[in-house]
């Protein structure tokens, strides 16, 4: 029946359990490879953003705006890139989005040429499109995942990124070289790192991530509710519990994002103070960055074997002692503030993996990626928030006052969890009861 609404190649893969695994494997192995060449792109923005601010605006008080704009440009392009994917499926929008960025990392060496504060403001809006779609893209993974696989979907899509994320940081001080030798400022080389890479992770998507998951996890879904018949609408429970995940999911995911931004952003400036030089603000954030991501095989079985509320409230915990540990630290022992940025980074890995997890089980393909973009651009946007308030508590304050708010701010996440598997308890035993 579905054949006459299907083209042939679709078909077949409706009708071949083998043909969907294998494509379930390609779509993966596609998004590792550009996931590899984004996370290389990353780099930039979390490492030299706010030295380059710092340097242009000559003050500390607006050194989070750098983050902010990152952040506020990739709130933007989540939402347009989450309605190019749900209307011409992921390859379009992951592309474009991976395009854009590397378009605004150019615009920001320009505007290190031209010391136009402007332009670069401009451009690092432009850039944050690179840094949402290499989070997007971790969706792409799960289309045609089952719901035992799918946090170990997400998070072979996040450790795929390891390779380039930690590798872009420790880069800077040799792109910095390479950028002078060139006549471009020192703090503007790593963004010709992000540019080459955004730009080379959007063609790879474009041209090998095909058939479109997205696409084919739609079909799919219409083939069941068609096989299903008339009755095959969803119960009002099951509306309200998917309602429930999906807010669940998205402030798992808000929390940790503020906690993470706030505190890695302030970090390089804070060593800064202390005499650190680029290498070694280049290791820790290499080192937290790897934390954010090296740990997702282990944290994506786990997600789907005990569970995505436990793993949500080990996130919690962790962010906790991860700005209590970098506020206490003294700010000349380099060794405390590394163990303080990994706990930061794996903090944010339970917690993405965990609440993008509950979103992929509270949507379905026909608008799954418009959910998603939705829920990352409040993502972004609490990211934004983090980065600037981040900025002026530590330029009013002190760097350890804004670890241990931070810090603390984690600890919502239980709450959230306990109303969650209250309502899901409540939910159960009124259709028992019924």
């Amino acid at each position: 029946m579905s054949s006459n609404n299907h083209p042939s190649w679709l078909q077949n893969y409706l009708e071949s359990p083998d043909k969907l695994r294998q494509l379930y494997r390609r779509t993966l192995i596609v998004v590792v490879i550009s996931q590899i060449f984004g996370g290389a792109g990353l780099a930039a923005g979390v490492t030299i953003g706010a030295l380059l601010a710092q340097d242009m605006l000559g003050t500390d008080s607006y050194a989070g705006i750098p983050v902010a704009l990152i952040t506020l440009g990739s709130a933007v392009s989540s939402l347009i890139v989450g309605r190019l994917s749900q209307r011409f499926g992921r390859r379009m929008g992951l592309s474009l989005g991976f395009l854009a960025g590397g378009v605004g990392a150019i615009g920001v060496i320009f505007a290190a040429i031209s010391s136009n504060i402007f332009l670069l403001f401009a451009s690092l809006l432009l850039y944050g499109a690179g840094t949402s779609t290499n989070l997007q893209a971790r969706y792409a993974g799960t289309d045609l995942a089952n719901n035992t696989q799918r946090a170990t979907a997400v998070s072979i899509a996040l450790v795929s990124t390891t390779l380039g994320a930690v590798a872009g940081p420790n880069l800077v001080e040799t792109m910095g070289h390479f950028a002078n030798t060139i006549g471009v400022p020192t703090l503007a080389g790593p963004f010709i790192l992000s540019a080459a890479a955004f730009i080379v992770a959007g063609l790879i998507l474009l041209v090998l991530l095909r058939p479109d998951p997205l696409v084919v996890a739609k079909a799919i879904a219409d083939k069941h509710r068609k096989d299903e018949g008339p009755h095959s609408h969803q119960s009002p429970s099951t509306i309200a519990s998917n309602k429930r995940g999906i807010i669940v999911g998205a402030t798992i995911m808000i929390l940790t994002q503020i906690v993470m931004v706030s505190i890695m952003s302030m970090t390089p400036l804070h060593m800064g103070h202390h005499g650190y030089g680029l290498s070694d603000v280049g290791l820790v954030i290499g080192i937290h960055v790897g934390a954010m991501y090296l740990p997702s095989l282990v944290t994506g079985v786990l997600v789907d074997k005990i569970g995505r509320t436990t793993m949500a409230i080990a996130a919690g915990a962790t962010l906790l002692l991860a700005g209590i540990l970098a506020a206490l630290a003294p700010g000349d022992s380099l060794p405390l503030l590394i163990v303080a940025l990994a706990l930061l980074g794996l903090g944010w890995n339970f917690g993405l993996i965990s609440g993008t997890t509950l979103i992929v089980d509270a949507t379905t393909p026909s608008t799954r990626a418009k959910t998603q973009g939705s829920v990352d651009v409040l993502i972004a946007l609490s990211g934004a928030s983090g980065g600037v308030l981040s900025g002026m508590v530590v330029a009013h304050s002190s760097y350890s006052t804004l670890a241990l708010i931070g810090g603390f701010l984690s600890l919502l996440l239980v709450p959230v969890v306990v109303w969650s598997v209250t309502q899901q308890k409540a939910s159960t035993q009124k259709e028992v009861n019924f």
